[in-house]
């Protein structure tokens, strides 16, 4: 199998550029594993998918504001997007730098309100480290620096209207370098809905990463290796999940960072254990789903390991079926794009 069997055609003026004026007030696919049919609603309305005793897992990551703009010694400009703090008293962190000219292990950086950086090394990849010079008060001033890391297919400056948007209404735990983008939908009075018609909603943590921003370099889906994102499923989390299971009821994931983190935590029975890890679990084609019943998602990019995860869990040829339906009713796609619920 290879990722060229995953591509589609999209108009460009279907990728969403900014997001909707309401967060609800994108449009939903609903798609049914079962009878075949395609449906479309208003995302406001997707409370009504969901029954008394299924449970919400959403992933509770905050986005940070990674992409920094600085001078390297030589005057020249350098950006330096960060994408995970290292362990350690100190504040160095996995990077991509861009600049006309790589700058030089031991190099220094400076940026704005007094922050220098020095490079320290090349990682394994295209990644470096480099050492921030603040310890304390190191976060305050990113917040204050930093600016918001929309993907590349958004073809604009991030402004003041990102910060909020490009971050969903339960973010708490900061460490991801892009938005679990199915979640950016949902509004704190929607979530109150959900739970109103008795449905549990609990929190995993998944850090989305570098292989966010990296493009697939292989033809075989089989010699595609992810990366490893970082992510925390709490033990009540955990309970909840297994409650769910023993009542019946359905484990919906918000997302595809939700679904990788529980089904890499599963062991073979389809108990999700809590704690720590890494996650690099590759989702396509055959693969046996443990935990998650149905998924909310966005649209996503053509020959993409997301696509590939979504086609697993929909059926390739049922979801190429709705993405064409999509792109002929002008659905919205991508980050900022309209949403689908697979049941």
């Amino acid at each position: 199998m290879r990722f060229r069997d995953f591509d589609y055609d999209l108009p460009q003026e279907l990728i969403a550029q900014t997001p909707v004026e309401r967060r609800d007030a994108s449009r939903l696919m609903i798609l049914d594993r079962k009878t075949g049919t395609i449906d479309e609603t208003g995302f406001s309305r997707i409370t009504e998918l969901f029954s008394p005793g299924d449970l919400l897992v959403v992933n509770d990551t905050r986005v940070l504001p990674a992409r920094l703009f600085g001078e390297k010694e030589s005057g020249g400009r350098i950006e330096v997007f960060l994408l995970r703090r290292m362990t350690g008293p100190d504040e160095v962190w996995s990077c991509l730098l861009r600049s006309s000219k790589k700058p030089r292990p031991g190099s220094f950086l400076t940026f704005p309100a007094g922050m220098t950086a020095q490079v320290l090394e090349r990682g394994n990849d295209e990644t470096w480290l480099v050492i921030f010079s603040l310890r304390e008060g190191f976060n305050t001033w990113l917040e204050e620096q930093g600016t918001m890391p929309l993907p590349p297919y958004i073809r604009r400056a991030a402004d003041v209207e990102d910060v909020s948007r490009y971050q969903t209404v339960f973010a708490r735990n900061s460490g991801a370098v892009a938005a679990p983008t199915a979640g950016l939908h949902f509004t704190e009075q929607l979530l109150e809905e959900v739970q109103a018609r008795g449905v549990e909603i609990v929190h995993l943590t998944l850090h989305v990463g570098l292989g966010t921003f990296l493009p697939v370099r292989v033809e075989e889906v089989c010699e595609h290796r992810m990366h490893r994102e970082f992510y925390t499923i709490p033990p009540e989390t955990a309970a909840a999940i297994a409650a769910c299971k023993a009542r019946q009821g359905r484990v919906i994931a918000l997302g595809t960072t939700t679904t990788r983190a529980l089904e890499h935590a599963a062991d073979s029975d389809g108990i999700v254990c809590a704690g720590d890890g890494e996650a690099d679990i590759f989702i396509h084609s055959d693969y046996r789903f443990k935990v998650i019943d149905a998924l909310i998602t966005n649209f996503h990019l053509p020959c993409s390991t997301l696509l590939l995860l979504v086609s697993a869990f929909a059926g390739k040829e049922f979801l190429f079926r709705a993405y064409s339906q999509a792109i002929r009713k002008k659905f919205r796609f991508f980050s900022y794009g309209d949403a689908m619920f697979i049941r």
